[in-house]
């Protein structure tokens, strides 16, 4: 199903990621879902854990698979990147969501910081994911998985 006008599109952290990092193969990719969508009508949206994540990886060095950033670069990204989303704040709703999923899925480990995005998403009537990752998310039937670029 193709998005249209008046859309909120969910983003994981890996297009804020590629997005900051030229060097990635997506990264003009990741750059025309924040130049492309919103001239759409299309509404992006983040989170507070997406936001952190962005975060840890953009501030680790690069030899321990982060980008490197200073601190004080990172944070005028977050800022930037705020600037051009809705944020969605976790809630009580989104913690019942978190349980009732990982009760349904079982899942456990890693694997259960895809599971609160989703739950995120579901407290805030979001469908559309879009990440590069599209694996992560396999299984939540109620939500909808985009990869930018992909048709």
């Amino acid at each position: 199903m193709a998005m249209k006008r008046g859309d909120i599109v969910f983003l994981d952290t890996n297009i804020l990621l590629a997005a900051t990092d030229a060097g990635r193969s997506v990264h003009h990719v990741a750059v025309g879902v924040f130049q492309d969508l919103p001239g759409e009508g299309v509404h992006l949206a983040v989170s507070g854990q997406v936001l952190r994540e962005y975060l840890v990886v953009a501030t680790r060095p690069v030899k321990n698979n982060g980008l490197g950033l200073a601190l004080r670069d990172a944070i005028e990204n977050i800022i930037e990147f705020r600037s051009r989303t809705i944020f969605l704040e976790e809630n009580l709703d989104t913690s019942e969501g978190l349980v009732d999923l990982l009760s349904q899925t079982g899942t456990r480990g890693k694997r259960i910081h895809d599971m609160n995005i989703a739950a995120t998403m579901i407290s805030h009537r979001i469908r559309i994911l879009m990440t590069f990752n599209p694996g992560d998310f396999t299984g939540i039937p109620v939500i909808e998985v985009r990869v930018p670029g992909g048709d």
